[in-house]
């Protein structure tokens, strides 16, 4: 294992060790308006959502590692403290990498990506027409965590108005995280596209005690097919199967039936534990598990 004390090593390497492993992370696209009125548009990967009530953002615009200089959204933020923060997703990446381009402050980055700019309701940066959630945010603090390249401002934003397209709703009015198919970035040019099969659903009640890994039989613990998220899958339930669940499984099955038929190992009897716990039958595998460990 490489072990990094971040005192020896530079800060160019160190920034990409540590953004290789905080990820995938969601992208701030932030726009902001300057003194006289001029528009930036800049991404920044440093960001996340931090409460609701109030509802706060936080994003980073970090001083530049080859020059200790500052961007200009930081500069456009501390004269007015305020910033739309626009979601990526992939029909306008390509237009934020050609955003993320360190241009002149004169420069207006709308035009140079093709984006749209729209007026904000309760703040003068305008928002991004493509973007399909637009967050008007009134910055709360800037807090500066060091004078060297490399070094982060993080600024704490309260969202006054949000913006969603419709055409990224569900039936039930929430957004569908395949049809806003966001994207994150990743470690140096890699990014990640939320959608398809990558999105998946993990349910995990908070309010009651799961069974535990501690609670499980060592001789499942120690499985040499089960692995941790099947185990994790086991140590997830509220409670073992009972001897009427498992008999009953036991009896309705034809491939478990035919398994013990043949008198099979109880590897292989595991690993049809796991093609059930692939095709989402979880109680049905946690049942196999079990009878894998005590039959045989």
């Amino acid at each position: 294992m490489l072990t990094i004390d971040p005192k020896e090593i530079t800060t160019r390497d160190l920034h990409q060790f540590i953004l290789g492993s905080v990820a995938p992370r969601p992208i701030a696209f932030a726009s902001t308006i300057d003194e006289n009125g001029i528009v930036n548009l800049a991404p920044f990967s440093f960001f996340n959502a931090f409460s609701s009530n109030p509802p706060i953002l936080v994003f980073s615009s970090n001083r530049r590692v080859e020059n200790n200089t500052t961007k200009d959204t930081l500069h456009n933020i501390l004269i007015n403290k305020e910033v739309v923060i626009n979601v990526v997703n992939y029909n306008i990446v390509r237009q934020m990498a050609i955003a993320s381009v360190e241009y002149p402050s004169e420069i207006d980055e709308f035009a140079k990506a093709g984006l749209t700019p729209i007026p904000s309701d309760t703040i003068r940066p305008p928002r991004v027409l493509e973007s399909p959630v637009q967050m008007e945010c009134k910055v709360k603090e800037i807090i500066t965590l060091g004078k060297e390249g490399g070094a982060g401002h993080l600024i704490i934003c309260e969202v006054s108005k949000m913006h969603i397209s419709k055409n990224v709703m569900d039936d039930r009015n929430r957004i569908d995280p395949h049809k806003i198919d966001l994207v994150a970035r990743m470690g140096k040019t890699y990014y990640a596209r939320i959608k398809g099969d990558c999105v998946f659903d993990l349910h995990q009640a908070v309010n009651e005690i799961p069974i535990g890994f501690d609670n499980l039989p060592e001789s499942l613990k120690n499985s040499k097919v089960f692995t941790g998220y099947d185990l994790g899958v086991f140590a997830s339930k509220l409670k073992f199967p009972d001897e009427v669940e498992i008999s009953s499984f036991a009896e309705s099955d034809a491939r478990l039936k035919l398994l013990f038929k043949d008198k099979v190992s109880k590897e292989e009897i595991q690993l049809y534990a796991r093609e059930l716990i692939l095709e989402g039958r979880e109680e049905d595998a946690f049942c196999v598990a079990v009878l894998s460990v005590s039959e045989k």
